[in-house]
């Protein structure tokens, strides 16, 4: 008769646990939150040596240390009686950071198996592992592994299935000293430490005498871990007569320096490369400009490559324009369904595929810097910025996702420890430039900047940027909150990007980008329609007497003293509330411009726009009104749904509102007075 058993799949972040996870799973997932929090669960099934396996996907985590809302759910599913088995996750290329989660998992007295990921990289840079040596030190099964190639996979789950009733280590020979007690154990402590765990134990024995491994407890209620310490108080004030957070700490990776030096070999070219080039992309002063420089460079590429690219969909565009309103004519098809089809949908969604290129090329640019390790050092490069903020440089890692996408970003905010570091992030990560503005930007920017398009364009990102930290200074003013805690995060060594890594994240980006244009721009393009060509008196082709131009014409006045006081413009704005794209897919339609983004569609919209009166600076406003107003829908959702409050999702639109209006009518009054 088959066995139920459930295996919890946990490790540090970016060590290639889903990747490995997804393999056994495959399709077979299912995706719920966990109880009472926004944080992800993710499980699938497998049968093998006659075992019903429920896996289950962990949040990354560095430690046990339960600060961050992931880091909680982690520790509390693992603690629990519903795991059997512990696959522990380590990024062999990074076996220093990755072994500190190790030595934690060992001593909760479940059994574990160490998964030693990314082994295929440990070969391509000529490193060795003794993988004899290591299990013997730890005392417990590891595994070579590739989830990228799949090599060991079927030897790791078989060693899972065969270890899953055995807390006790079994092959462990370390060179520790002391009583045959803590022989046992792969983590054996100093003297000190170990008295003080023994007499805290004895305690526990007494007051919870059903408290099971009672000396992982007995260590955190030493570390005066908060939880652990309210949940099981005893009472002894001359053996815990202070946190032995670090000292535990420090003894830990005293043992994992012991275990590299024994189990790792010509690993230290690879050190001197990332070394040397961390010498330069860290500097203390030159870190910034770089990431600034870098920036440039990747919209100079989006600029020239995608606007190259582009020319190949606006003719694709245009003539599937003409080709459809020359087909629907010749069928004698009624004007306002050939207006509908045309300037409404072909109009608002063609418009936007025609940027496909350009967002294409952001999109692999920054797949490339995140999977080069690039990335994580821009993190570490701003904790210093962002402590004197009051909070962590792990804070500025939503605001860089932010750059591709709100969503994944206001979720990754539960990276943070303290609420209201996560209230604070979802309130000035939409101000980062997400690719969706890309589309403004580049077509504003190219009627009316010219050869200094991609500069213009490029601001909105460092304006954005700036925008964020000073709201962020005026929130650390009026809280007064120092720092609590240090930046932990992963700064592996510079590799060259997977190109099927980098291919998955574009792929997943462009797909989410095409289904947008499919969906959410589709019916706004419609809408759209409607609201501009049916008005008090019914259909009309005069767009001055539709509903839309009435809603625009109510608008005015508030958009007025900002550059932007044109109901054409106050309506694609309001538009682009449901996707920020559709301004773009909204300014074609309102003025009635087929292909808007070919040269003659920019010429004669900017033709339209300055016998209105609206130039280069009112372009400029646009700009980043679009870039700091209202997020798209989808964000605002996802505020609400991280928040779990009404009041504060309205407080964060309104406030994001009034940064916008403010910041654009600074940068129009100015402008005004130097023309």
């Amino acid at each position: 008769m088959a066995h139920d058993i459930t295996i919890g799949f946990i490790g540090n972040p970016n060590c290639g646990k889903t990747t490995l996870f997804n393999v056994y799973t495959g399709a077979n997932l299912k995706v719920a939150n966990w109880p009472g929090v926004t944080v992800e669960k993710v499980e699938g099934t497998l049968k093998q040596h006659d075992l019903n396996i429920r896996l289950v996907d962990l949040p990354g985590t560095y430690s046990l240390t339960s600060y961050t809302m992931e880091e909680k759910v982690s520790r509390n599913f693992i603690l629990s009686d519903e795991v059997d088995m512990i696959v522990d996750v380590v990024d062999a290329s990074s076996l220093e950071r990755n072994l500190y989660l190790t030595l934690q998992l060992l001593e909760l007295g479940k059994p574990v198996v160490v998964a030693l990921n990314m082994m295929d990289i440990i070969e391509k840079r000529g490193m060795e592992i003794d993988m004899h040596r290591l299990p013997e030190m730890l005392g417990v099964p590891v595994i070579p592994v590739s989830a990228r190639t799949r090599k060991g996979i079927h030897t790791l789950m078989h060693a899972a299935a065969h270890h899953y009733d055995k807390a006790e280590p079994e092959i462990l020979i370390h060179n520790h000293t002391g009583g045959e007690k803590h022989q046992k154990y792969a983590m054996v402590y100093s003297d000190g430490i170990e008295q003080k765990i023994d007499i805290i134990e004895e305690e526990l024995n007494k007051k919870y005498p059903e408290l099971q491994n009672r000396r992982w407890y007995a260590l955190k209620l030493l570390e005066q871990d908060e939880e652990i310490t309210q949940k099981y108080a005893v009472s002894l004030p001359e053996v815990i007569d202070r946190s032995y957070e670090s000292d535990i700490i420090n003894e830990k990776y005293d043992f994992i320096e012991e275990i590299i030096a024994e189990v790792i070999f010509h690993k230290e070219q690879r050190e001197v490369l990332t070394d040397n080039v961390d010498r330069f992309l860290t500097h203390k002063i030159g870190s910034i400009p770089i990431f600034l420089a870098v920036m440039a460079c990747v919209f100079f590429l989006t600029f020239t490559v995608g606007d190259w690219l582009k020319g190949y969909f606006e003719v694709f565009v245009e003539f599937v324009s003409e080709g459809a309103a020359t087909a629907l004519e010749a069928m004698r098809v009624s004007p306002p369904i050939i207006s509908l089809l045309v300037d409404g949908i072909i109009a608002g969604v063609g418009g936007i595929l025609t940027f496909l290129p350009n967002i294409f090329i952001l999109f692999l640019a920054l797949a490339f810097l995140e999977d080069s390790g690039y990335m994580s050092r821009v993190a570490y490069v701003m904790d210093g910025i962002m402590g004197r903020l009051g909070l962590s440089g792990r804070a500025f890692i939503p605001m860089i996702l932010g750059f591709g996408c709100s969503v994944p970003a206001i979720m990754a905010s539960r990276a943070l420890e303290q609420k209201s570091d996560r209230y604070k992030i979802m309130l000035v990560t939409p101000f980062m430039s997400c690719s969706a503005r890309l589309p403004i930007y580049i077509l504003f920017s190219s009627m009316f900047f010219g050869k200094y398009a991609m500069i213009a364009a490029y601001s909105m990102y460092v304006i954005g940027i700036i925008v964020a930290l000073i709201a962020l200074f005026f929130m650390k003013l009026k809280n007064n909150k120092e720092l609590k805690n240090d930046l932990l995060i992963e700064l592996p060594e510079y590799k060259m990007p997977s190109a099927r890594t980098v291919w998955i994240y574009v792929w997943e980006k462009v797909k989410d980008y095409l289904t947008k244009a499919g969906t959410t721009i589709f019916i706004a393009s419609i809408i759209m329609w409607f609201l501009l060509n049916f008005g008090t008196k019914g259909y009309s082709t005069d767009m001055a007497s539709s509903f839309g131009a009435i809603i625009g014409h109510k608008l005015e006045p508030f958009f007025a003293p900002i550059g932007l006081g044109y109901w054409q413009i106050a309506v694609a704005l309001i538009a682009g509330i449901s996707a920020k794209e559709v301004v773009v897919s909204s300014c074609a339609v309102l003025f009635a411009v087929p292909n808007i983004n070919s040269e003659m569609g920019m010429t004669t919209l900017a033709g339209i726009l300055n016998s209105m009166g609206f130039g280069m600076l009112n372009s400029y406003c646009l700009m980043v009104f679009c870039l700091l107003y209202v997020p798209c829908a989808a964000t605002i959702a996802t505020i609400k749904r991280e928040s779990n409050s009404w009041k504060w999702t309205g407080l964060s639109v309104l406030f994001q509102i009034a940064v916008a209006w403010g910041v654009t009518f600074l940068i129009y009054q100015i402008g005004n007075i130097i023309q």
